[in-house]
């Protein structure tokens, strides 16, 4: 794979592209990581890259040449056109789906903007995807460019030492991921779940997969929505929204007799 991310901040990309997973990636060879200074395709002899909205209003805008021209110049006419990514707060909410759909393609562009905002004429003409990582705003596009290309980059194959890791991720199933353990079996008096050691692969699943049912549904409940649970696995949860349900009127009713 090859990304090309457009920035006027390419040494802030330096540190996360040479480092830890992504460093190594680049080091085999499985993903090729560019950083392309736009304002060097500025058509004045000042490098603007920004100018005042029309209409008024406060901040600066990004202008449409430099971003046009620096996407035009790295991509060559007869090359199949890429997916072309603008990171900006309107975009869609990104996820692990959309890691993966993006991990399947051979090329992608982010374009990480700055100021106020960009000429709408971007968005319509130029782009092909928008993304944000969530319902805040950052004084530029680079950290969450950053944030999508580490998820995209990491399931690539070849990319982590193993390859079953990314499957059992959170998130990778719909759900958040089970509890995990390693060495001692006891620490402190907190013991390892038994089944985790009885080294019957059967229940040992069985447990993970229960366990990453109450979690999801303990912190992120929406997710069950999109989930997909045999009539089992629904009727396990139902089982547990009672109880919890029952737990949480039985303390309220605690905490009412303790005041009177």
């Amino acid at each position: 794979m090859r990304i090309d991310v457009l920035t006027l901040f390419p040494e802030m990309f330096e540190g996360v592209f040479g480092a830890s997973i992504i460093g190594k990636a680049r080091e085999k060879g499985i993903v090729e990581l560019n950083t392309v200074n736009f304002r060097d395709y500025a058509n004045n002899k000042h490098n603007t890259v920004d100018d005042y909205p029309y209409g008024g209003g406060s901040g600066m805008v990004l202008k449409p040449e430099p971003i046009f021209a620096a996407v035009e110049d790295l991509i060559r006419s007869d090359e199949p056109r890429p997916r072309i990514i603008l990171m900006c707060p309107q975009g869609e909410t990104f996820t692990q789906r959309k890691a993966e759909e993006l991990a399947a393609e051979r090329r992608l562009v982010f374009i990480c903007g700055h100021y106020e905002g960009y000429d709408e004429r971007i968005r319509e003409h130029l782009v092909t995807d928008e993304l944000s990582i969530g319902d805040y705003v950052l004084t530029g596009g680079e950290l969450p460019a950053m944030v999508v290309i580490d998820a995209i980059v990491r399931l690539l194959p070849g990319v982590l030492g193993n390859e079953s890791s990314a499957a059992t991720d959170s998130f990778q199933a719909g759900l958040l991921e089970y509890p995990q353990y390693t060495r001692p079996a006891s620490f402190r008096g907190w013991d390892v779940p038994e089944v985790l050691l009885s080294g019957h692969h059967g229940r040992i699943e069985e447990w993970r997969r229960r366990q990453s049912l109450l979690r999801t549904l303990r912190r992120r409940p929406d997710l069950l929505e999109q989930a997909d649970l045999t009539p089992e696995e629904q009727q396990f949860i139902e089982e547990e929204r009672r109880r919890m349900a029952s737990e949480s009127l039985s303390g309220r009713e605690t905490e009412r007799d303790r005041g009177q």
